[in-house]
C-alpha cells in the first residue's frame, strides 16, 4: 500500500475551520415530497376480464366465419348451421345438444353482432364488480343455454309451416338470450342493501336495466307480431328464457361488493349448481316431447 501524504497523520480535527465543525446536518424541507415509484398502469381488460373474453370469443367466431367467405351481412341457414347455430330438429332428432351452447356465439351478420356486443359490453362492465368474473361467465353460459332450450322447446311445439302444411324450423343464433340473462341478474343484485353505493344511484342504475329489458322485449314483440312481414325474425322465447333464468340465477346470490368473500363464493356455487340442475331437468323434459304432426 502507498504511504500517506506528508503531514496527513498529524492533521487532526482541531485544524478544521470552526464553520465546518458547526455545520448542521441536512434537514429536508417540510413541503418536499420524495418521488414516488411509478406504478404500471392496469390494462383496461383487467377490470372486467370475463366481459372482454366473452366479447372477444363472439367477435373471433364472427371473424373466422368471414375469413371462410361467409357473408358478413346475411349468412344463409346452411352456413349458420355449419358454425353451430341451433335448430330444434338437429337437437331433438339428431342429438346435437352442443348447439345449445355454441349457438350463443354465432351471429347473423355484423349488425346482429354489433348490437349484441354493445349490450353485452355495457351490462358486463356493470355486472362484473357485483358477480365476479366467474359469475359473469357462468351467467352468460347458463342463461344463454336456458334461452336456447326454451327456444328449442317452443319452436318444436309450434313449428313454421310451408304452403303444403309441412313443418320446418329456422336456425337460431346470437348472444341476446345471454345478454337478457345478465340484465335479469343485475335487476336482482342492484336491489341489495349491502352495496356501498348511495340508494339513489342504485335505483337509477336498476331502473335503467329494467327499461333496457322492457323496451327490447316490447320491440321484439312488435317486430314479430306487428302488421305485415318485416323480413326480420326475433326469437322472443330465447330472450324470455334468458331473462327469466337471469332472475333465478341471482335470487340466491349476494353481490361481491359489500358481502363477505366466503358468503359470496358459497352463494355463487349454489346458484350455479341450482341452474345446472334446472337446465338438465328441462332438457330431459324437452327430449320427451312428441315430434310435430305433418
Amino acid at each position: 500500500m502507498g504511504s500517506a501524504p506528508p503531514g496527513f497523520n498529524s492533521y487532526s480535527q482541531d485544524h478544521l475551520p470552526a464553520a465546518a465543525e458547526a455545520a448542521p446536518e441536512y434537514v429536508p424541507r417540510d413541503d418536499y415530497a420524495p418521488p414516488q415509484p411509478r406504478t404500471r398502469r392496469r390494462p383496461l381488460w383487467a377490470s372486467a376480464p370475463a366481459t372482454y373474453l366473452l366479447v372477444g370469443i363472439n367477435c373471433g367466431v364472427f371473424l373466422a366465419m368471414v375469413l371462410h367467405r361467409i357473408s358478413p351481412w346475411m349468412p344463409n341457414v346452411d352456413q349458420l348451421m355449419r358454425w353451430g347455430a341451433d335448430r330444434p330438429n338437429n337437437v331433438l332428432i339428431y342429438g346435437q345438444w352442443w348447439r345449445i351452447v355454441t349457438a350463443m356465439f354465432v351471429h347473423v351478420g355484423i349488425i346482429h353482432l354489433a348490437t349484441n356486443m354493445w349490450c353485452l359490453w355495457n351490462l358486463g362492465l356493470l355486472a362484473e364488480p357485483l358477480m365476479g368474473s366467474f359469475g359473469v361467465f357462468a351467467a352468460y353460459i347458463l342463461t344463454g343455454a336456458a334461452g336456447n332450450l326454451l327456444s328449442t322447446c317452443y319452436n318444436w311445439i309450434h313449428p313454421l309451416r310451408d304452403s303444403a302444411g309441412a313443418p320446418f324450423f329456422q336456425a337460431g343464433a346470437g348472444a341476446s338470450g345471454a345478454v337478457f340473462g345478465i340484465a335479469g341478474a343485475l335487476i336482482i343484485l342492484l336491489k341489495s342493501k349491502v352495496l356501498p353505493v348511495p340508494a339513489d344511484e342504485l335505483r337509477r342504475l336498476r331502473r335503467s336495466v329494467i327499461y333496457f329489458a322492457v323496451i327490447n322485449l316490447a320491440i321484439d314483440f312488435l317486430i314479430n307480431f306487428g302488421s305485415g312481414y318485416t323480413g326480420i325474425s326475433i326469437d322472443n322465447s330465447a330472450h324470455i328464457g334468458g331473462f327469466t333464468t337471469g332472475l333465478l340465477f341471482a335470487a340466491p346470490l349476494v353481490p361481491r361488493i359489500g358481502s363477505p368473500r366466503s358468503v359470496f363464493r358459497l352463494r355463487l356455487r349454489l346458484s350455479v349448481v341450482l341452474m345446472v340442475g334446472l337446465l338438465v331437468l328441462f332438457g330431459f323434459f324437452i327430449a320427451q316431447l312428441a315430434p310435430p304432426q305433418g
